[in-house]
């Protein structure tokens, strides 16, 4: 149940009675208009900004916007949901509900359980979304976590909203850095058969190789010693990507992460095909491909640039600020050709929302890519890349050491190991994407108000801790959600019970507006929020018995306190499973 939604299509089906008037013009776009909460909840339950938004398209026949705005109110005076609609300023419209909606709201909450809120905007439209994608050279640092968890958090929320959504992880395993690897595990190699060992500078100083060199040991012996580099190293090459996807692999299960695809690289111009090339010739059929020069980047020597023929992407003509190499000196494909080809991929299973989870220092390289994507989809798919900030880890204010382990940054599993997979979660979560996260590892784990995961986890511990206490109170009490439906919801008549009550109503739209924007930030700040709510109106109830949720001199009002909690539980672990944290319901 949306009452927002709901009040939307009430108010379009008003302005389609004025454009039938031929008082609005018949081709007026209803979807531009919002029915949202008002700033200030002393102005009523739902706002609506129609008459500004159409302002112009009714100067013909409206005085002002207060006028069209006034008109709207008249008519929504006879809804039987709406206990009052007045015009507001220049010509926003505010309207009061009846209490009857909000127990309806309770009941929706009661009725469809995990369920309430899902399923509103997705239409089952198919999502890629790619995350973490680290190149597979190590074990994944803090940052990557941050991605990772944010790119889940999203592809959860998407399939919340009825998405279809696809979690994919793009395997870095072409180019040199993976020969950097592979020669770097050939030196692991050699000091798991006894041999002393240097890191040179360059290469990989990590201990989390050694275990690749000793089963390299272990399967060839000493037969790899002697051979020269041209023969081992595709053999050793191979032994280490897999070594440390499955690191990888580990690393993202520890935080709850799965990835229906995991897509290789290499496979672009392996098997006989090569799908790069395709994918040049597509663009280079649609006239987006020529031979040319560029001119030095701003602020390079000129001596350091390479001034050259070379085939290059018209990616200006689609809001770049130049346009793209496709072919390295050595004839070899860049990196971006690579991309387009693996984009092209996607658009061709099916997908016309693409979005890419990337870190920050990526941001450079967005607009050519929206590009490349746009020219291969002509225009039918959209590429939404979101750019990850990096965590600064502390801990009680300082800043944390690197890791022995990796050699040169602190791991993700480290921080895992140490505050747990909910903390991680939900605090890279309580920040926009593009915020920089300054992740206290003390702090995080505090039981405090000051540690968001914890104040949200024990708002629903909270209500299930006054669940346990009305089945006390009342000994056979029925709490399932069908016997508390019934409750007599008109009893809830305080201020703090009907601002939860108005909170829950919030959700639909919140999900509805998070997924749309891509920003499952959004989700976080309600539990917050919703969770401030819980602990302001159980701390009223110390001071004032009356409030409390369990009275035992009054089954009734009882009864219809403990459904108002029965749904908040049920909101905060809906929004806590979108974040990928757990709803525990006791603290210990």
């Amino acid at each position: 149940m949306n009452i927002y939604a709901d009040f939307q299509a009430r108010v379009a089906a008003l302005l389609k009675t004025i454009i039938a008037s031929g008082r609005l013009p018949a081709d007026l776009d209803l979807a531009r208009f919002v029915v949202e909460p008002p700033r200030d909840p002393a102005h009523g339950d739902l706002s609506v900004n129609a008459a500004m938004v159409y302002a112009k398209e009714a100067k013909t026949h409206f005085a002002n916007p207060r006028q069209l705005a006034t008109e709207l109110a008249v008519a929504l005076a006879d809804d039987p949901d709406v206990d009052q609609a007045e015009v507001a300023g220049p010509g926003f419209l505010n309207i009061r509900l009846k209490p009857a909606v909000f127990a309806r709201i309770l009941q929706a909450v009661l009725r469809e359980g995990a369920r309430f809120g899902a399923g509103t905007t997705g239409a089952a439209e198919k999502i890629n979304v790619e995350y973490v994608s680290a190149n597979p050279t190590g074990p994944m640092h803090v940052g990557h976590g941050r991605g990772a968890v944010f790119g889940d958090g999203l592809a959860n929320l998407l399939a919340f909203a009825g998405h279809d959504v696809t979690r994919e992880y793009y395997i870095n395993d072409a180019g040199a850095q993976v020969d950097v690897l592979a020669r770097s595990a050939y030196l692991r190699y050699r000091e798991a058969l006894g041999e002393a060992i240097a890191i040179p500078e360059g290469l990989y100083p990590g201990d989390y190789l050694k275990p690749v060199g000793a089963a390299l040991a272990q399967k060839y012996g000493r037969m790899l010693l002697d051979q020269p580099e041209s023969a081992w190293l595709g053999e050793v090459r191979d032994a280490a990507i897999a070594g440390m996807m499955e690191m990888i692999r580990a690393d993202l299960a520890a935080l709850a992460i799965t990835h229906e695809v995991f897509f290789s690289e290499r496979t672009l111009t392996q098997g006989g095909s090569d799908r790069i090339a395709a994918a040049i010739d597509q663009l280079r059929g649609a006239d987006l491909v020529y031979v040319g020069r560029l001119p030095p980047p701003k602020g390079q020597p000129s001596e350091d640039w390479e001034d050259r023929e070379q085939e290059l992407f018209k990616s200006t003509a689609f809001g770049d600020d130049v346009d793209r190499p496709l072919k390295k000196s050595d004839g070899g494909y860049t990196y971006f050709a690579a991309d387009i080809a693996y984009h092209k991929v996607k658009i061709d299973r099916g997908f016309r929302t693409l979005i890419d989870v990337w870190g920050a220092d990526h941001g450079g390289y967005v607009k050519r890519l929206q590009a490349a994507v746009t020219a291969l989809s002509g225009g039918k798919a959209v590429l939404d890349v979101k750019l990850c900030q990096l965590v600064k880890l502390m801990r009680n204010g300082e800043p944390v050491k690197m890791s022995k382990r990796a050699g040169d940054f602190v791991t993700l599993r480290e921080v895992v190991d140490e505050v747990g997979v909910d903390a991680a979660r939900f605090m890279m979560l309580f920040r926009k994407n593009d915020a920089p996260l300054e992740f206290d590892l003390a702090k995080v784990i505090e039981q405090s108000k000051d540690n968001p995961v914890f104040y949200v986890q024990y708002a629903h511990a909270r209500g299930k801790s006054a669940l346990r206490q009305g089945q006390a109170a009342f000994p056979g009490l029925d709490l399932s959600p069908a016997a508390l439906a019934k409750a007599d919801f008109g009893l809830l008549d305080d201020a703090g019970e009907l601002g939860l009550i108005k909170l829950l109503a919030q959700y639909p739209r919140l999900v509805d507006a998070a997924a749309h924007a891509h920003e499952p930030h959004r989700v976080a700040f309600y539990l917050h929020d919703l969770a401030s709510g819980l602990h302001a109106h159980w701390t009223r109830g110390k001071d004032q018995p009356q409030l409390r949720f369990v009275n035992e001199e009054h089954r009734d009002l009882s009864i219809a306190r403990l459904a108002l909690v029965s749904a908040l539980t049920v909101v905060l672990g809906s929004g806590l499973a979108i974040l990928g944290v757990s709803a525990p319901d006791e603290m210990r």
